[in-house]
């Protein structure tokens, strides 16, 4: 094992990684919120929604499992921990070390809504690659 202290923190990208890991349950929750919603609509297109709502949600699992494995392979830890009107905190533990991550609400409304756009425009060339 190198002693090499720079390999030992987190990096930048495994920063982003956990930030993921933390938003996407919030996003699967939204979704899955938003198509029980449109169920009980009587919309004419409900089928349409329900059917791109379930597409992002099949995404959501996946991306949630290849960060998860990502983060085995770096061997970092990420558990939820408190909660408060405007952070929401989690422990990293990562090669010897821990440390707290916290959202704030803002950052995380901000995420959230670019997350679901890159979801949708997915959608969009999934289709259009079926068209």
């Amino acid at each position: 094992m190198r002693v090499n202290t720079g390999e030992k923190m987190l990096t930048n990208e495994e920063r982003e990684m956990v930030r993921d890991l933390i938003l996407l349950p919030y996003i699967d929750t939204m979704v899955a919120k938003s198509l029980k919603e449109v169920e009980h609509s009587g919309n004419v297109l409900s089928r349409s929604y329900i059917l791109a709502g379930r597409y992002i949600q099949k995404r959501i699992v996946q991306d949630v499992y290849q960060l998860r494995q990502a983060l085995k392979q770096r061997n970092i830890k990420v558990v939820e921990d408190t909660q408060d009107d405007f952070i929401t905190y989690s422990m990293i533990y990562y090669r010897g070390y821990q440390e707290r991550f916290g959202i704030t609400r803002d950052v995380m409304r901000t995420e959230i809504s670019l997350r679901l756009t890159r979801y949708t425009a997915d959608l969009g060339e999934a289709l259009r690659g079926q068209l």
